[in-house]
């Protein structure tokens, strides 16, 4: 399976931060926006990985080519913003005959735990204001019924999460779109096309996993607060894709030593010991 990370737009409700820097790349308490859903990736076993943004060169200066990390990454450019099922057309060749995971560069989730099946399947978490998201209506088998974008009285409690499994008929699913009013390409029909098919499957997260999506400042500290709790309480680590890449056994314990060896001395890289028991 490979991974595409939908890193774009203008990021105006976290302006004037993003004048001059992607959303993704602002930080979450330590670390990059787009560790964490680089680190969900990690933990689902991706080792393919592209990156698609309007500004490609602050994820490259980041990240590179994903060597480091025993993983590769690639990218690609979304010149406009044209809806998130644009990027599996601009990912088609990318994903060829492979199955493929979508995540969204400014949610972040703390796990992730799944029932992939053939089709499409999302990935749903129930939230209290319903209202602002895309919301999945489902029988008692978690079935999926329908998918509303933003109801007004919403018939259920459970958003759809940025984090889409897709089979490799997606990009030419998503070239068959209409666009929607505001002129993009919605990812919510996308879904709509594997429902109609009968090939859309839904996991519902627990209360064991808890789900950002930070797409303002206000989500941002949120996120922020929980993360840094979390992490204190626990000395463990969300979102470390140095971390995360030794745990899925792309690097060895030499090569994260030497992850941190290069490190400056920085609270980050002592968490990272800390979780890892490294001896330093």
């Amino acid at each position: 399976m490979k991974g595409i990370i939908l890193a774009g737009g203008s990021g105006t409700r976290v302006y004037p931060n993003t004048k001059v820097l992607s959303k993704q790349i602002l930080p979450v308490y330590d670390k990059p926006t787009i560790y964490y859903p680089l680190s969900t990736l990690l933990k689902l076993g991706v080792k393919d990985v592209l990156i698609i943004s309007n500004k490609l060169h602050s994820f490259f200066d980041l990240l590179g080519d994903g060597s480091n990390l025993g993983i590769n990454i690639t990218y690609k450019e979304q010149k406009q913003p044209k809806g998130i099922a644009e990027a599996l057309i601009i990912g088609e060749k990318f994903i060829g005959c492979s199955d493929v995971v979508l995540a969204l560069g400014d949610n972040i989730f703390t796990g992730i735990n799944y029932n992939r099946s053939a089709g499409a399947s999302i990935i749903g978490y129930r939230v209290s204001n319903p209202q602002d998201y895309g919301v999945v209506e489902y029988d008692n088998n978690l079935e999926v019924t329908n998918i509303i974008e933003k109801p007004e009285k919403p018939k259920s409690d459970v958003a759809v999460t940025g984090l889409y499994f897709y089979d490799s008929s997606a990009p030419e699913r998503a070239k068959n779109l209409t666009p929607s009013d505001r002129k993009e390409l919605e990812i919510t029909d996308l879904n709509k096309s594997y429902l109609k098919s009968g090939d859309l499957s839904l996991s519902v997260l627990n209360s064991e996993y808890a789900w950002f999506d930070t797409g303002d400042t206000d989500q941002m500290f949120e996120a922020t607060m929980y993360i840094k709790s979390i992490q204190n309480r626990t000395n463990q680590m969300i979102g470390s894709i140095e971390l995360e890449t030794f745990k899925a056994g792309n690097i060895n314990k030499e090569e994260l030593s030497q992850l941190l060896y290069n490190m400056p001395e920085c609270k980050y890289k002592q968490s990272i010991i800390k979780a890892a028991s490294l001896p330093f």
